[in-house]
């Protein structure tokens, strides 16, 4: 009994529902097909991610000297140790030498309480005092050139772990490198006036 008054009560609602749709001027109707999702539009005022550059340190003669790099986020600093650890030839630059090693494994990069912390995986040995000043610099000229902070505010430590050993630097070796110089952007066209 209780099945048949259900069942009743939704036969009612439905052509209710039916009525009030017809009664609107909404025509019945099946499915409608459409065709596919829209693909490939990009809105007009999106603007592509600016490149800026930053300092990778690699070695010339012996000295550390800063290289410049494009990249899409110098305030990346993941990115920036990937780059440097690529090394001088991938990136370019055939007249600098590294004492950083060769990876196999990508390391890991974490900023936490002002520390850098560059997790080298494998077996790798400690790092010469040259390659720890080359990733010090670079990520410390990184921070101020992609940060918002003056580069003298900035005090940035770095700790690289390795298998079995832990070494640590603080930036008070690195050189000064003068930042850059913005390009200045072509005029915009004026539209004459009339």
């Amino acid at each position: 009994m209780k099945g048949s008054r259900t069942a009743a009560l939704l036969s009612g609602l439905t052509a209710v529902a039916a009525m009030a749709l017809t009664a609107c001027g909404v025509p019945p109707s099946g499915v409608i097909e459409t065709g596919a999702p829209a693909s490939g539009m990009v809105s007009p005022s999106a603007t592509p991610p600016s490149r800026t550059t930053v300092s990778l340190f690699f070695l010339r003669d012996g000295e550390l000297t800063p290289y410049p790099h494009r990249i899409d986020d110098a305030g990346n600093l993941e990115a920036v140790v990937h780059l440097l650890f690529e090394g001088p030839a991938a990136n370019g630059t055939a007249t600098a030498t590294t004492e950083l090693p060769r990876l196999t494994d990508a390391p890991r990069v974490v900023v936490a309480d002002g520390i850098l912390f560059v997790q080298l995986l494998g077996r790798t040995a400690p790092l010469s005092r040259r390659a720890m000043l080359q990733l010090t610099c670079t990520v410390h000229h990184a921070e101020a050139e992609g940060g918002t902070a003056p580069r003298s505010a900035l005090s940035l430590s770095l700790h690289v772990l390795g298998d079995g050993w832990t070494m640590t630097e603080s930036d008070h070796a690195c050189p000064v490198v003068p930042r850059p110089r913005a390009r200045p952007e072509a005029p915009t066209p004026q539209e004459p006036s009339g």
